[in-house]
């Protein structure tokens, strides 16, 4: 909506039909306001471009209107995380700014302490581990400011090497696959996994086996049979020498690769063997990356919604900065992506809902 003069909030209360009041309750969080009136508030200032002078607001209410993120080695999947817990922190009126940390729990634990103490943010979500006499709320319940010092909510999103933990490490998916897959026929899995100290190559290789097991304990699919867990690293190659142990009469097999380099690696040994993909094998991926989709086959894998992770992230921050109650689960963050490489097999494209 175009306006003749830069949008104050005197516009945005003119156009959602509510008092300047509810306008600046609405995005400073003060105040006790309904849902949908607060949403109505964000809709309006978005749509015609009205953002809070934050200095103003400062100096008002003591409020600075700025969020701290903090994260470890910003790689492309830590990227589309804070990309989503932005657009979570732009839409309730903050603006999140975001702090690169490396070196020890303890050193990192401190800076996160420095951080809440400077009142320079209104609250601070680390995506880092650190010891949990920093945390506001160290149980995980979102209950409660502390002693009304800056609130500091931890999410487990990884690890201190960055490695994903939480809900991005969920594997429910995986049984996803074993279930389809032997619905379809197969009787005969492997897993291709990744290395041990990682907390999503656990969480895989274990589902997996418990999917299998499962399988093979219903009487109407009794001979399904795991011919192990090979591999350990997420080398493609490791993942093609792999399948050239493989006995002869493996096939038809199905194979669930821990990621998508090591199903490209099954792909390149069963064509190494003279095995057809689908065929006479059928394999899984994850991660979604790019070349699955030009493979061939393409390749069936799970996409990962590193933005909603952190559009979740964000959101609980963002309650506990204004005392409301800790929000729910939010969209589910894993979807399957069904393509050549299991054939005419598919399923459902979302895993069970956790706890289900």
């Amino acid at each position: 909506m175009a306006m003749s003069h830069p949008p104050t909030s005197r516009d945005v209360a003119r156009l959602a039909g509510v008092s300047q009041a509810t306008v600046s309750y609405a995005l400073t969080g003060r105040g006790t306001i309904a849902a949908a009136t607060r949403e109505r508030v964000f809709q309006v200032a978005e749509s015609i471009g009205y953002r809070p002078n934050l200095a103003a607001r400062s100096m008002r209410t003591r409020r600075s209107g700025r969020l701290a993120v903090v994260t470890g080695a910003t790689l492309d999947h830590q990227l589309r995380l804070l990309a989503g817990a932005g657009e979570v922190a732009e839409a309730a009126g903050y603006v999140m700014e975001t702090h690169t940390l490396d070196g020890t729990l303890e050193e990192r634990t401190a800076r996160v302490r420095d951080l809440a103490a400077g009142a320079q943010y209104e609250g601070v979500l680390t995506l880092v581990p650190v010891l949990p006499d920093a945390l506001t709320d160290p149980s995980g319940t979102g209950d409660g400011q502390g002693d009304g010092a800056t609130p500091v909510v931890a999410e487990a999103t990884f690890d201190e090497q960055m490695r994903t933990l939480g809900d991005l490490a969920d594997a429910s998916t995986v049984g996803v696959f074993v279930a389809a897959l032997v619905a379809a026929g197969f009787r005969r899995f492997v897993h291709v996994g990744g290395p041990e100290h990682y907390a999503s190559a656990r969480a895989r290789r274990d589902v997996y086996l418990a999917s299998v097991a499962r399988a093979a304990t219903d009487p109407a699919t009794s001979d399904v049979v795991s011919l192990g867990v090979v591999g350990g690293s997420w080398s493609g190659d490791d993942a093609r020498r792999a399948v050239a142990e493989l006995p002869d009469a493996a096939t038809p097999l199905a194979v669930i690769a821990a990621n998508d380099h090591l199903a490209a690696g099954v792909v390149r040994g069963a064509a190494e063997r003279g095995w057809s993909v689908p065929g006479d094998l059928v394999v899984t991926g994850w991660d979604n990356f790019e070349m699955g989709a030009l493979m061939m086959p393409s390749l069936t894998t799970v996409d990962v919604d590193f933005p909603e992770a952190g559009r979740t992230a964000m959101r609980r921050l963002v309650a506990t900065v204004r005392g409301e109650p800790r929000p729910g689960p939010g969209a589910p963050i894993h979807r399957i992506v069904w393509r050549e490489s299991t054939g005419e097999v598919t399923g459902p494209a979302d895993p069970p809902t956790l706890g289900a």
